[in-house]
């Protein structure tokens, strides 16, 4: 199978991923019930833990200045390393992540990632605020396919999509990056553009089939959600984010921003997790 670019039509062909190869990696990780205090991390300062989800064609690195910030106002910041393999697979991966903190936390996800803490958060207790930066508040039995369509926008990404196959992948997945050639005006057109090469350069891939699974029971539907809408983005449509945050019942802020908003403007995003996290 070689590289091709990736079109909606290739979207529609693709089959569910089986979770199965995830979640045998995170059955190994001891549940919260079975680690001890010591190896169970938690905040003696009384404020949550921030935890921060990236999406796909991104890494934790994206975080950088946001958990600069957010750690000199006395915050405990984590940021996970999202898997990218399944909508199903990565939650679970991150629920048991989610099981060696102890106390409040806020989960913040930045685009796929959304998706993964709508899952990921569904019945946790400790989980008091959902925030979603240029991200899918996904609904229940929606796709992310489908989810970019709301509101009558247009996402670009799947006319700038490279497939190439993946140990498992079969004839029914691969993982998807963006064209570097498209990166820069795609993904982070508020960047320099030397800044967005190298993260074109160093874009980690998600697989394809994300973006046609169907969501999970959301957490929005409980918890207490905030959204970051970017109006510059062209991966989530902005009309497609307002109508997700409108939905989940966010606590909704715009700004002039391409995808990349935590990068882009980490003042902003920091000042938005800090007031969900303020909230109790």
């Amino acid at each position: 199978m070689n590289a091709q670019r990736f079109t909606e039509q290739n979207l529609r062909r693709l089959g569910l991923l089986c979770a199965l190869g995830t979640l045998l990696v995170v059955s190994a990780i001891p549940s919260n019930a079975d680690a001890s205090e010591d190896e169970r991390r938690t905040d003696s300062s009384g404020k949550p833990t921030i935890v921060l989800v990236h999406g796909a064609f991104a890494d934790a690195s994206g975080w950088a200045d946001v958990i600069k910030r957010l750690q000199r106002q006395g915050y405990t910041a984590y940021a996970f390393s999202n898997p990218l393999r399944s909508i199903a697979g990565d939650a679970e991966y991150l629920r048991y992540f989610l099981s060696t903190l102890t106390g409040p936390i806020v989960l913040v996800g930045h685009s796929y990632g959304g998706a993964v803490i709508t899952n990921a958060a569904t019945g946790n207790p400790n989980v008091k605020a959902l925030v979603y930066i240029a991200s899918y508040a996904l609904a229940e039995g929606e796709t992310i396919s489908q989810a970019n369509a709301l509101g009558g926008g247009h996402s670009e990404l799947g006319e700038h999509l490279i497939l190439r196959p993946f140990p498992g992948g079969g004839t029914t997945d691969a993982d998807g990056y963006i064209d570097p050639a498209f990166f820069h005006e795609l993904f982070a057109g508020d960047l320099r553009e030397k800044d967005a090469a190298v993260a074109a350069a160093s874009q980690r891939p998600a697989a394809a089939s994300i973006f046609v699974t169907p969501s999970g029971p959301p957490a929005w539907q409980a918890i207490p959600s905030w959204y970051l809408v970017a109006r510059d983005d062209k991966v989530i449509p902005p009309e497609a984010q307002r109508v997700m945050a409108r939905r989940a019942g966010a606590h909704t802020f715009e700004i002039r921003s391409s995808h990349v908003a935590m990068v882009s403007h980490p003042a902003a995003v920091t000042e938005l997790i800090v007031e969900a996290a303020g909230c109790r």
